[in-house]
């Protein structure tokens, strides 16, 4: 955020973390609403957080410094190697309840003072959540467009960390208002889809290819490691979901490229009697301006290419922000060509559930 000309680098970054944790406060993690209230105070006050973080003091707020921090600390939990933090961790503790900030706070700094070049590790690279609970958004923009033209569809993903998104058609999605896929699926995301109900149509997807600077490899497990240390330690339903989309990578195996989001989009063409399906969620904020533009340019050159037989859609799932000073919304925005309408299809929370359906 802009607007705060007279800050110092460690009063912008201890804001910064307490935006943050406004915003876990918000999505149902109070543990990290708690912890980085207390690391922001801490930062302030020269405790073990300003060795953690010095020489990102001024990294973008969109990077998401905090979160970076909390995974490279959750990751030290998960691989055993805080055992004082992990008995307050709900994602490796059989304790079911809550425990205030202020209890687990000695135990985390303690993390942050003993493995502080472990911590830092972590800070070099942007979160890779590959949010499961997102692909409620995918699947019924899935449906949106399928019922516009139903033929066979090639989903490409920017972003797409591990690619686990890429199988939402696999997910099991339950509602109020409707529900979608096989009751079996080891990813069940439920209390899904509110508002209006997606229109009913048949997804078959041929084909699906991602990209990513930094792919994950779900296979393995330091890639696992690497996505369950993103999701907040206390937020165990979202580690479960996370879990079975790992179970059904292993069913269903997608190579996601080594490369940028223009070279995914270089090789993504048209085919006739066929959708190509562009689809990214969370991840704009992560590219430079060029690169956004370049985005937008390839988008219009492939709408532009398409035609009755070969088709073409862009759907998003990515924040905007209203109002100045507004809440952040996580819009689901469709456009399809030939015609190249755009269509905001419902609002989701930032993590996919639930998706409300205008």
């Amino acid at each position: 955020m802009s607007g705060h000309p007279a800050e110092t680098p460690v009063r912008r970054t201890a804001r910064l973390l307490q935006q943050q944790a406004e915003a876990c406060a918000r999505l149902g993690s109070p543990l990290y609403d708690g912890l980085l209230r207390r690391a922001a105070d801490d930062l302030v006050a020269g405790g073990p957080t300003v060795a953690v973080l010095d020489g990102h003091l001024e990294d973008p707020g969109p990077s998401a410094l905090a979160l970076r921090m909390m995974g490279g600390v959750h990751a030290l939990v998960l691989d055993g190697k805080a055992p004082e933090l992990a008995r307050f961790y709900p994602s490796t503790s059989a304790f079911g309840g809550e425990v205030p900030a202020d209890t687990v706070w000695p135990a985390f700094a303690g993390v942050l003072e003993a493995h502080r070049d472990d911590v830092r590790d972590w800070l070099r690279r942007p979160p890779q959540t590959n949010e499961v609970g997102r692909g409620a958004a995918l699947i019924g923009g899935l449906l949106h467009i399928a019922n516009e033209a139903e033929l066979p569809i090639r989903l490409v993903e920017v972003g797409a960390s591990g690619g686990l998104n890429l199988r939402a058609d696999r997910f099991r999605i339950g509602g109020e208002v409707a529900t979608y896929g096989d009751a079996s699926s080891p990813v069940q995301l439920g209390a899904a889809w509110h508002g209006t109900p997606p229109p009913q149509a048949a997804i078959e997807i041929v084909e699906r290819y991602g990209g990513d600077l930094d792919p994950v490899d779900v296979s393995s497990e330091a890639g696992r490691l690497l996505l369950t240390a993103y999701v907040w330690a206390d937020q165990v339903a979202r580690i479960e979901r996370l879990r079975g989309a790992f179970e059904l990578a292993a069913q269903l195996p997608i190579n996601v490229q080594r490369e940028s989001a223009e070279e995914t989009l270089s090789r993504t063409s048209l085919a006739d009697d066929t959708w190509t399906v562009l689809w990214h969620s969370v991840f704009r904020q992560y590219l430079s301006a060029e690169t956004r533009d370049a985005l937008a340019d390839r988008v219009e050159a492939l709408g532009a290419e398409a035609s009755q037989r070969g088709r073409f859609a862009y759907l998003t799932l990515e924040p905007t922000r209203p109002l100045a000073g507004g809440d952040f919304k996580f819009l689901v925005a469709l456009r399809t060509w030939p015609g190249g309408e755009e269509r905001i299809l419902g609002e989701a929370s930032g993590h996919g559930l639930p998706t409300t359906w205008a």
